[in-house]
């Protein structure tokens, strides 16, 4: 069964930093592009950032380039987000989603459960 678990939200003051890890299993995790969503309350949920399947390419929201940075090891089946400088406005339920293009059908997505990250004094 395929599942994605994220870890290491937690509380961290203005200005700290959190790294974000999400351990995948159930599905070939080396051929899937990785990425990191938010919801905050009230808000819809946005694309944090994302990373090809080797690794070699990265993008990420306008809010938190320069901030945060992704990564992610084949071997081990995990993706992270190292989140520096955070702000009150990063506080948001974050998600790891895995992706799956396909040239003819819709694309195989997995979602992980969320990990809540609050950022504040």
């Amino acid at each position: 069964q395929e599942q994605l678990v994220e870890s290491g939200g937690g509380l961290v003051q203005p200005g700290g930093s959190l790294r974000l890890s999400c351990a995948a299993s159930g599905f070939t995790f080396s051929i899937y592009a990785m990425s990191w969503y938010r919801q905050a309350p009230g808000k819809e949920r946005e694309l944090v950032a994302r990373i090809t399947s080797s690794g070699t390419s990265t993008n990420y929201a306008d809010s938190v380039k320069g901030r945060f940075s992704i990564s992610r090891d084949n071997a081990k089946n995990a993706v992270y987000l190292q989140m520096n400088s955070l702000k009150p406005e990063d506080t948001a339920v974050y998600y790891c989603n895995a992706q799956l293009s396909r040239i003819i059908e819709p694309p195989i997505d997995y979602w992980g459960q969320g990990t809540q990250v609050t950022v504040s004094s």
